[in-house]
C-alpha cells in the first residue's frame, strides 16, 4: 500500500475552483429555468423564431445540458473538497458539453439566426470545461487532491 499525502494547493487553485463552482451553479440554475420553461426564461428570448428553437430543444440535448452542468457543479465541489473523483465528474461534464455543442452549432439552426456570434458562448463554455478537466488532472498529479 502506498502512502500518498496531500500537498497544499496554491491560492489560485482555491480561487479557480470557487469560480468554477459558481459558474456551474449558474449553469444548473439556467438549465432548471429552461427545463421548466419559466417566465423568466421565456423573457430572455423575445424573438419568436429563437423562442421556438429553444422551446423545442430535443430531450437528448437537454439531457446533455443537465449532465454538463450537474456533473460540472459536483466536480467543482469535489475540487474544493480535494477529492480525486473531481476528475471523473469533470470529464463526464465535458462529454455533456461536447454533446450539447454538436446540436447547438450544427443542428439547431442558431448560426443562421445569430450569425457567427452564435459560436462565442459555446466555444467559451467548451474552453472552460477543458480547462477544468486539465486543472483536475494537474491537481491529481501534484497530489493537491486524492
Amino acid at each position: 500500500m502506498t502512502n500518498l499525502t496531500k500537498q497544499k494547493p496554491p491560492l489560485w487553485f482555491w480561487i479557480v475552483s470557487g469560480f468554477a463552482l459558481i459558474w456551474n451553479a449558474l449553469g444548473v440554475n439556467q438549465y432548471l429555468h429552461q427545463a421548466y420553461k419559466t417566465d423568466y426564461f421565456k423573457s430572455l428570448y423575445p424573438d419568436p423564431k429563437i423562442m421556438d428553437i429553444v422551446l423545442n430543444t430535443p430531450s437528448w440535448v437537454m439531457a446533455a445540458y443537465a449532465t454538463a452542468v450537474i456533473f460540472g457543479a459536483l466536480g467543482s465541489l469535489l475540487l474544493l473538497l480535494r477529492k480525486k473523483w473531481a476528475h471523473l465528474f469533470l470529464f463526464i461534464s465535458l462529454l455533456g458539453i461536447m454533446t450539447q455543442m454538436v446540436h447547438t452549432l450544427f443542428m439547431s439552426g442558431a448560426l443562421e439566426i445569430y450569425g457567427p456570434g452564435a459560436i462565442i458562448m459555446p466555444v467559451f463554455v467548451l474552453i472552460v470545461g477543458i480547462s477544468l478537466l486539465l486543472l483536475s488532472r494537474t491537481a491529481v498529479s501534484k497530489l493537491w487532491i486524492n
